[in-house]
């Protein structure tokens, strides 16, 4: 799960277990990068997503369209796992979530992750 932090580096989401790859996404682990998120964007084509490190809460205001949320530990484990959040919603991934992966809705129900699972994050 180690990947180093710079401007424009992509990691492959995938799910351990099985290697099916969740997503292509961009590693957010500035301040600044965090603080923007998904903010200013019309949407998340397939494929694509967010991974925020640190971050174990989001909210989604003034966001256009809905999104998947995976909440995982520092080991990968998925803690919990938010589907199809609205605009103007705030979602914590409760106690020991270190990561959050941001995914166009939809994902979650497709790939069937749930909590328990592993992720990897590769670089893409």
């Amino acid at each position: 799960m180690t990947v180093r932090a710079s401007p424009g580096v992509r990691v492959k989401v995938r799910v351990a277990a099985t290697g099916r790859v969740l997503a292509r996404a961009e590693l957010a682990a500035t301040p600044l990068r965090r603080l923007r998120g998904l903010l200013g964007r019309d949407g998340l084509a397939a494929g694509d997503g967010l991974v925020i490190d640190p971050c174990s809460s989001v909210h989604t205001c003034f966001m256009r369209f809905p999104i998947d949320l995976l909440f995982i530990d520092r080991d990968g484990r998925v803690l919990r796992a938010a589907e199809n959040v609205g605009p103007f919603r705030f979602v914590s991934g409760g106690r020991g979530a270190r990561r959050t992966i941001e995914l166009p809705a939809g994902t979650i129900a497709n790939a069937k992750v749930a909590p328990g699972a592993t992720l990897a994050l590769d670089p893409a």
